[in-house]
């Protein structure tokens, strides 16, 4: 009878590449959980994170406003005591004046000068409130587009050298498409005619959806300028000069290789 001869070193060859087996499954395990986690991050802690910092932004500026409302309104009662009614005695403030009744909205070019007395927001400071009642949206807007300072904290960005609200020009913004809140995922779906609100301390500008350019190259600065128009699909835009406003995000979703731009016109303007 013969005795199977052992082949030790061939033995201890199957369990090193069984060990180094083993070691590469773990490690192919660890980095699928930590893309996972890194993904889950992304697309759900920014946002969380993100949206409830805008939300707790906007209720501040709320209070805000209404705190310095409150305090006007002391010195304008202070002020009535003193005489300081219409000059006809017909009582009626600066707001029906300007529009000629009382309904307290005024037309496009009479909201310049309330605009102006708005000071010059500080870079990176939220100062408005944008509302955009079809996608049940409700952001603070800053000034600047920086992300970090800005987009990523979930607000819209308002471009440095474009127009104020409700001024004469391009009032332009930008906002995620896809995490850190990503205020600007829908706004594909926005239509002509759908509303779109900014609110400040001074005043609520209601601009109308006019038109929408699906796509352009992420260079195409002429979608923000004084009278917007496409440098790159020549065909979008406008040639005459107004009170616009315009969105910005990336597009196709995920990726930042395209812009997608919606456009609006400045419709009312009524005084807080």
């Amino acid at each position: 009878m013969r005795v199977p001869v052992v082949h030790q070193q061939a033995r201890r060859r199957r369990a090193r590449y069984a060990r180094l087996l083993w070691n590469g499954a773990e490690l192919l395990v660890t980095l699928g959980v930590v893309l996972m986690l890194l993904v889950a991050h992304q697309l759900w802690w920014t946002n969380r994170q993100a949206r409830e910092g805008a939300e707790r932004k906007v209720q501040a500026l709320e209070r805000e406003w209404e705190w310095e409302g409150e305090g006007e309104g002391d010195r304008g009662v202070r002020d009535g005591d003193g005489g300081g009614a219409a000059a006809d005695g017909s009582g009626a403030d600066d707001g029906s004046a300007a529009t000629g009744g009382g309904s307290g909205s005024r037309s496009a070019p009479d909201s310049a000068s309330a605009a102006s007395s708005t000071p010059r927001p500080r870079w990176t400071q939220a100062y408005a409130i944008l509302t955009i009642p079809r996608l049940d949206l409700r952001v603070p807007v800053a000034e600047g587009i920086s992300k970090g300072n800005v987009l990523n904290k979930g607000y819209v960005g308002h471009y440095p050298e474009t127009a104020q609200p409700g001024r004469a020009g391009n009032f332009a913004l930008a906002g995620h498409r896809n995490t850190h809140g990503e205020p600007f995922r829908y706004i594909n779906r926005l239509r002509r005619g759908d509303r779109i609100e900014v609110e400040t301390s001074t005043a609520v500008y209601t601009y109308v959806v006019d038109r929408t350019l699906a796509q352009t190259s992420a260079g195409d600065g002429g979608v923000i300028r004084e009278i917007p128009r496409s440098t790159v699909r020549t065909g979008y835009g406008y040639k005459d000069p107004g009170y616009y406003l315009t969105l910005t995000t990336c597009t196709p979703e995920y990726t930042s290789k395209y812009r997608l731009v919606v456009w609006g016109k400045l419709g009312s303007m009524r005084p807080r």
